[in-house]
């Protein structure tokens, strides 16, 4: 009992502990590791209460504690991680990477003043989407665009600024669930719509929709059923028979196409991707996708059509609720100004670039790295895997691809997790009891610390 008090008396105050010299130099916030130091200390007097502890650390070390203890606590919020899963677009692992060119633009905008609402030439206030709008409008061939925070926030806008207190005709194979369990039904209610469903599950044709409409009618809503499919016995109705029939009742006719692809991607194998210029093409009055899947921007919903339309979205009040900030606006306009010329958006967009990977590449790569591995006393095989879009992009389509599987005395699980602990996280995946790390979503300048971490582990 005697040795137990004693050693609680020894425990040093946290304002004691703060001024040792490995604290003072650290570099880390003082306040993180007084946090730190508090928590430490507590679990201390905790560990001599319960006999676990006989002998107290010196102050130094201590002080290291709180330091290492800080760090680990830092780490918890966002940072960097490896992605070896294999999918592209991943959205827990914050899907579409920005090109170089667009971190750039994010990292100059974000340290200093900007033209975001200014007008140079005039020395006047500005539009903060002028330039975005512009490339968009060279890019697809349409009449206006607006730009606000995801696309879930884009169909919001659309459906408060032109179809209020009126129906909304969609099919019922499309009234799809996304992320976060935000359904489509539920964004009709919330936007003072009344949902009218045509069709059937696996069928809906052009006539179901003409038969729904009357004089309450306020628009059309066609949906990319982008995160699931449906086969077999389907049939749905095409974009250009809807717009017509839109025209002939002058209803606006609303494409949300999800994804939001500006080039061809069925060289890439994905073939049921809408393109957003045919979708203008085609006559749909309004367009609506995302900026951070295909388009390999940054999270944003963009929204495209005729004038009238947009017009009255840029006039809306909620408008300026859901707008961009501006350093989505300096990520989004970099990376559009690339799609000028396709084949470098190719090697510039990482999303473009992971996906125009071939089969030879992607075995030297899984080679090299397994090579490198090696070097740095590892094992590991290049094994045939699959990679996917991911994203709710073409769902159930698997490109093939090559991964690494390191082998040694640990489990996949226990792989899994090692890894999963470095400093900068390396995420894999299990399959048949196997750990793989898809070389697809690497960075060739990862290799080096992708080796070191696989041949420690």
């Amino acid at each position: 009992m005697q040795q137990m008090e004693n050693l609680l008396r020894q425990i040093p105050q946290v304002d004691k502990l703060m001024q040792n010299e490995h604290i003072v130099n650290s570099g880390i916030y003082r306040h993180e590791v007084a946090d730190a130091a508090r928590d430490m200390l507590s679990k201390l007097r905790e560990g001599i209460k319960a006999g676990e502890i006989t002998e107290l650390p010196d102050i130094a070390e201590l002080a290291q504690s709180a330091i290492q203890h800080a760090k680990e606590q830092a780490c918890k919020g966002i940072r960097p991680v490896i992605n070896g899963t294999g999918v592209i677009l991943h959205s827990n692992l914050g899907r579409a990477c920005l090109s170089k060119s667009a971190v750039e633009a994010v990292a100059n905008t974000a340290a200093s003043y900007c033209t975001l609402e200014y007008d140079v030439e005039k020395g006047a206030r500005g539009n903060r989407t002028d330039s975005v709008e512009k490339y968009l409008q060279e890019i697809t061939n349409c009449e206006a665009a607006i730009v606000v925070n995801n696309n879930a926030a884009a169909v919001l806008l659309i459906l408060f600024a032109i179809a209020s207190d009126g129906n909304v005709i969609v099919s019922r194979g499309e009234l799809v669930e996304i992320g976060g369990k935000f359904r489509v039904p539920d964004i009709i209610d919330r936007c003072g719509c009344y949902l009218l469903e045509v069709g059937t599950t696996n069928k809906t044709r052009t006539a179901d929709y003409e038969a729904a409409i009357d004089e309450k009618t306020k628009a059309i809503l066609k949906v990319h059923s982008s995160n699931f499919k449906i086969v077999g016995f389907t049939e749905s109705a095409p974009i250009e028979e809807l717009s017509a029939l839109g025209k002939k009742h002058k209803i606006p006719v609303i494409e949300d196409i999800g994804s939001g692809a500006l080039i061809n991607v069925n060289k890439y194998g994905l073939y049921d991707e809408p393109l957003v210029k045919e979708s203008i093409k085609k006559g749909a009055d309004v367009v609506s996708f995302s900026g951070d899947k295909l388009l390999g921007g940054p999270q944003c919903g963009i929204i495209l059509g005729r004038k009238e339309y947009i017009a009255k979205m840029k006039k809306h009040p909620l408008y300026r609720a859901l707008r961009a900030d501006k350093m989505t606006i300096a990520a989004l306009e970099a990376t559009l100004r690339v799609y000028a010329d396709p084949q470098v958006a190719e090697c510039e967009i990482p999303v473009l670039s992971m996906l125009s990977l071939t089969g030879e590449v992607l075995q030297s790569r899984a080679e090299a790295l397994c090579e490198k591995i090696k070097e740095y006393g590892g094992v590991a095989e290049v094994i045939r895997t699959k990679s996917v879009a991911g994203g709710g992009s073409v769902p159930g389509l698997e490109l093939d691809s090559y991964a690494i599987a390191p082998i040694g005395a640990k489990s996949a699980d226990e792989m899994e997790k090692a890894l999963r602990a470095q400093s900068k996280p390396i995420i894999g995946r299990i399959e048949n009891d196997r750990y793989l790390l898809d070389v697809r979503t690497f960075f060739e300048d990862d290799y080096e610390y992708i080796a070191d971490c696989v041949s420690k582990v």
